[in-house]
């Protein structure tokens, strides 16, 4: 074996000794179990409350072949936050917190392997959460909805959830690394989807500038696609509603497949006729991934360069 095979040897042993720590500090803290506790939580709401709803109003259900491809994961927006936090809030900064780090540091393993092992066992974790959570969301449906179609587009809602979650993770990282406090991590992250889905919905519905809400981390601008058809009951004129933003990469994934031509209108105001703009899926979908990609791999920087200058103190 040459010296720099012997390197790349040691380099992944390492690697996967750092991804197997984590996964286990995961499991002993029971993050692992939480997570999929409220994945069960929000799914189940998702799956049920249309049901309470059909008989507390004493109307029948009616059978919906999309539901499962529209639902996707079922936990929205907020749900890929929530799901960031716990994932990724004590990753770095708890590390610090319980004084852990240093024994960790001590090792014969760079703070490059250390923080790339954080990262992938995160990314497994959620790809297990998020697997278990589609196949419960998809028999789920099946069985209260009736047979559903294009369940084979489900890989693509799978991975638009893993990319709107880790633009998340990395904002938690961050602010994990520069502040070494899992409770700023996690206030800070949810400060930040408050203004990116709140604040700055406002401000761009009052000042016509809704496209700004597109390259900011969240739901995005909301568009309509008249040729797909509005889930109203009786607006089918309006057109599907369509998010631009980061949150929203699952739901474009799967309605580009299926509609690859589809132009969305921009309207001033939510009760407006007044048309301001038109882009295609295509042009949205390309936009939305190109901005979490950016995110992720800015936010992600700023948390590894903050881990790797963070003084340790014993």
């Amino acid at each position: 074996m040459t010296k720099e095979e012997t390197v790349k040897h040691l380099w992944w042993n390492a690697f996967l000794a750092m991804t197997r720590y984590e996964l286990l500090w995961n499991i002993r803290k029971k993050k692992f179990l939480g997570i999929l506790v409220v994945a069960f939580v929000l799914a189940t709401l998702s799956l049920f409350l249309p049901v309470i709803l059909s008989n507390v109003m004493n109307e029948p259900l009616e059978a919906d072949p999309n539901y499962v491809i529209e639902t996707g994961a079922g936990i929205g927006g907020f749900g890929f936050l929530l799901f960031a936090i716990v994932t990724a809030m004590n990753s770095i900064s708890g590390e610090f917190e319980s004084g852990s780090i240093v024994p960790l540091l001590t090792k014969p393993i760079s703070r490059t392997i250390v923080f790339l092992g954080k990262v992938f066992a995160g990314f497994l974790t959620l790809l297990v959460t998020y697997v278990v959570l589609i196949i419960y969301m998809a028999v789920g449906g099946t069985i209260i909805y009736g047979v559903q179609n294009n369940l084979h587009l489900l890989p693509l809602t799978l991975l638009g959830s893993l990319i709107s979650t880790f633009v998340w993770i990395a904002i938690v990282l961050a602010l994990g690394a520069l502040s070494k406090s899992s409770m700023i991590a996690a206030l800070g992250t949810f400060g930040t989807w408050m203004g990116a889905n709140i604040v700055t919905g406002i401000v761009s519905v009052v000042a016509e500038q809704a496209w700004i809400l597109s390259y900011v981390a969240g739901s995005g601008a909301t568009g309509f696609a008249s040729a797909i058809g509005s889930q109203i009951p009786g607006a089918a004129f309006i057109g599907k509603a369509m998010s631009t933003g980061t949150d929203a990469i699952a739901a474009n994934l799967v309605d580009f497949a299926l509609y690859p031509s589809t132009e969305v209108n921009f309207y001033k105001g939510l009760f407006s006729s007044e048309l301001l703009y038109i882009e295609t899926l295509e042009f949205i979908l390309l936009r939305s991934i190109s901005v979490a990609l950016v995110y992720i791999c800015v936010f992600s920087l700023v948390a590894w360069y903050a881990f790797r200058r963070a003084e340790i103190k014993e």
